[in-house]
């Protein structure tokens, strides 16, 4: 497959209007990645070639989005909606250059695995001029059937044009294509648009191709390849199949899930064998977490790195540039932004760490924060390895806490404290006795006259 040139057609030039939105239709997102992204993912995995994408509303977006993932892209635009095969030929310019392969697929089968892509090529490299890719579904109702005789892919009835024998097949058409690259343009050529709809039906090129002697055939994949996406329903539909994937692929791959049904991942998310991860807990894109470390309950990680048995949670935040490293700890109600957490160093509970880096060995101790924005600007704080700073603790940034330092419970720390120094920060106690006999009965009395009042 290496051998021979492949270029991919993606149609994404529809309107989307039964999505209701501002968006193009293929940019909304499964597991945090546009629709089409998805696509160009599954026909870079079939082998590495060009993509031509055929567009229409917002087509710089479109194309900036798949260029973030596939290179050599062109971009091609579809003034009117005449048709899958006047669609197709819009990218005239890109099929003219000469493939071994094309491959048509569509922008909004987001769930379309590059398995699929590359039984089509190969059949191409066995000698046949069009695949067809079908299709089983429980109930085959509303779908083209396809027509085979003896082993050949004939025609591709739709189910209004199909006669009683017909409409007991249950191969269906999954709109998916594959076409020799030298055959592809005349083929396309060929195809007219004398139906009821006045358009240029791609289906139309099996009939055309099986009258001209050469040889069509189709492959059957799953269901679930060909599912295209229209309605937010169906956007929530395929988002829970590609979960159900992911969760299967994760926990095959040596990764240990309590209740896989409720954890969700971003399509970048890595986790490495032997971690572990509990229930409710939610991947966003650019996580990695590796062999060993926990993940409890409840958690939410984001461009995060989590490293070899560490533990995370439950109820922890993980937002982007948080670094943990072996065996650090970051517990419940804790938040880490932009900061660097060492190896064996503990993040308890009920604190916030940002823009910031905690030494190996550190305990912070609950209800710390750092101060890291003036309003204006974020700033750094540094804690040394071995330092314990004490529950409540304010460190105002920038400061600085050196190697196996001391922080007193309930400080605020406003400048650099050394190594192996005990810093206080806080104003010293004032006890007044009895004095809260007389507060009592001051307050009692306010209350009873703004009582009387009313």
């Amino acid at each position: 497959m290496t051998s021979r040139t492949c270029l991919s057609i993606i149609l994404a030039a529809g309107e989307g209007t039964r999505m209701k939105s501002a968006l193009p239709k293929v940019l909304h997102r499964i597991a945090g990645l546009p629709l089409i992204c998805h696509v160009a993912n599954a026909v870079r995995g079939a082998g590495e070639g060009d993509v031509a994408l055929v567009v229409g509303r917002g087509a710089e977006e479109v194309r900036a989005a798949v260029e973030k993932v596939s290179p050599n892209v062109s971009s091609h635009e579809q003034k009117e909606r005449l048709g899958t095969a006047h669609a197709v030929l819009a990218a005239r310019e890109a099929i003219a250059r000469g493939y071994d392969d094309l491959l048509i697929v569509f922008g909004d089968t987001p769930l379309i695995e590059e398995a699929a892509l590359i039984e089509a090529r190969s059949k191409l490299a066995e000698g046949f001029d069009i695949v067809v890719m079908g299709f089983r579904p429980a109930d085959p109702s509303g779908y083209g059937r396809l027509i085979e005789k003896e082993g050949r892919l004939v025609a591709i009835r739709e189910e209004k044009d199909a006669n009683a024998e017909e409409k007991r097949i249950n191969f269906c058409n999954g709109g998916l294509m594959a076409l020799r690259g030298d055959h592809a343009l005349a083929l396309l050529d060929a195809v007219r648009n004398d139906n009821a709809k006045g358009e240029f039906y791609l289906t139309d090129t099996i009939e055309i191709a099986h009258k001209q002697g050469r040889k069509v055939t189709a492959i059957e994949v799953p269901v679930d390849n060909v599912i295209g996406i229209n309605t937010r329903v169906e956007l929530a539909e395929a988002e829970a199949i590609w979960q159900d994937r992911k969760r299967r692929a994760v926990m095959l791959s040596g990764v240990t899930m309590i209740a896989p049904e409720t954890v969700f991942f971003s399509h970048d998310t890595l986790v490495e064998a032997d971690a572990v991860i509990e229930p409710n807990v939610f991947f966003g894109p650019g996580v990695h977490v590796a062999s060993g470390a926990v993940i409890h309950s409840f958690c939410h990680l984001e461009g995060a790195h989590v490293g070899p048995n560490a533990e995370i949670g439950p109820f922890a935040r993980l937002r982007p540039g948080a670094d943990l490293a072996e065996k650090s700890k970051v517990g419940n109600f804790c938040e880490i932004k932009n900061a660097t957490v060492a190896k064996g160093a503990k993040v308890n509970h009920l604190t916030y760490i940002g823009d910031a880096f905690v030494g190996a060995g550190a305990n912070i101790g609950a209800g710390t924060i750092t101060c890291n924005y003036d309003g204006h600007n974020k700033w750094r704080t540094e804690i040394g390895e071995g330092t314990f700073i004490g529950s409540n603790t304010s460190l105002v940034a920038p400061v600085s806490v050196g190697a196996n330092a001391y922080i007193a419970s309930g400080s605020v720390i406003t400048e650099n404290v050394p190594d192996s120094a005990l810093a206080f920060g806080r104003a010293r106690q004032v006890t007044k006795e009895g004095r809260a006999t007389v507060l009592r009965e001051r307050y009692a009395a306010i209350k009873a006259a703004k009582k009387a009042e009313k």
